[in-house]
């Protein structure tokens, strides 16, 4: 079993860290995008005046709610009845208290710093096809330093989710990393966005081979790690940088290797979304969560499946209680 070989016996924490951020979400067309200066599917690092301007500029007023990936996992964890703790930086402000009392009601234990610039937003705009392109200001995120990361960010945790977007800082993403691993923990990365593996190619795998035992992909983001457009030799070259790898391709299910073979899981529903924000991030807190309580690959693929399905049919990264209930309905 997955959870012998890679988890601690005896722990079933996880922590996630990362931007501690807040989302605001627009729907507009596939033109927005370009007028915005964003990437189609991608993420754009912006300034928190530009994320004002293109939110003026927008077809409807936005919604707000708190956001990040590593958090909306953790989330999802604390909505699953599992043991989660966030770790991030916030500002000493309204959008900061707003993120630590999601994170407390969704069953999330905050580890929050706090700093005076302002707590980090995202804008996500998602198109009619349900892709989501974002512009990131990432304000008091960007503030964690390497001597904030301390062993009782990781004490006790069974798994560390960290966020691929914390490359951009590599001195703290290799404390991250370290510590982690010097906590005992599992670590978890998962890619974020094909932007972010091609900017970070340098360090990327190397980073991979010496810390990471779960690498979690999709894509566009395997095709920029690999450079393999075939999903079968991308999975297993995924394999080949991590102990189990994660390759999720859409309305078409997950790929998950482990120990040379690989196995296959079939989305739920019929392909179609309303938005895909979240989507990754919600499987990650399924799929976690049934390895920390020794389910099987395949049956924590289909519980990663059912958080992604029904964060699908929504917009945004937050899982109705009506959506919770029938994901539990599956456990």
């Amino acid at each position: 079993m997955v959870y012998e070989k890679i988890i601690r016996p005896g722990r079933s924490l996880i922590v996630g860290i990362g931007s501690a951020l807040v989302d605001y979400l627009v729907q507009a067309e596939n033109a927005f995008i370009e007028q915005a200066g964003g990437v189609k599917g991608g993420m754009t690092l912006v300034d928190s005046n530009a994320i004002d301007t293109v939110v003026s500029m927008a077809p409807e007023d936005p919604q707000v709610v708190p956001g990040g990936s590593a958090c909306n996992t953790v989330v999802g964890v604390g909505n699953l009845g599992g043991a989660g703790r966030f770790v991030g930086k916030r500002g000493s402000d309204a959008l900061g208290d707003l993120l630590a009392e999601g994170l407390t009601d969704n069953g999330v234990e905050p580890f929050l710093f706090q700093s005076p610039t302002p707590t980090g937003r995202v804008l996500s705009i998602i198109t009619p096809d349900a892709q989501r392109t974002f512009l990131t200001y990432l304000g008091a995120a960007a503030e964690m330093s390497t001597a904030e990361i301390r062993g009782d960010c990781f004490n006790s945790a069974a798994v560390v989710h960290v966020e691929g977007y914390l490359l951009y800082n590599r001195e703290l993403i290799t404390a991250i990393l370290a510590e982690a691993r010097r906590a005992g923990a599992c670590i978890s990365l998962d890619l974020a966005s094909f932007t972010v593996v091609e900017e970070n190619a340098e360090i990327l795998a190397d980073l991979v081979d010496r810390y990471v035992d779960i690498l979690i992909a999709n894509e566009d983001e395997a095709r920029a790690f690999t450079g393999l457009d075939d999903e079968t030799r991308a999975v297993k070259a995924l394999a080949e940088k991590a102990d189990l790898a994660v390759l999720k391709i859409g309305a078409r299910g997950s790929l998950v290797a482990f120990e040379g073979e690989i196995v296959r899981i079939d989305a739920l529903g019929n392909g179609t979304a309303v938005d895909t924000t979240g989507a990754g991030d919600l499987w990650a807190a399924g799929f976690l969560f049934g390895l920390v309580n020794g389910y099987d690959i395949k049956k924590s693929g289909r519980l990663g499946s059912a958080c992604g399905y029904e964060v699908c049919r929504v917009v945004g990264a937050v899982i109705p209680a009506d959506g919770w209930e029938q994901i539990k309905k599956f456990i």
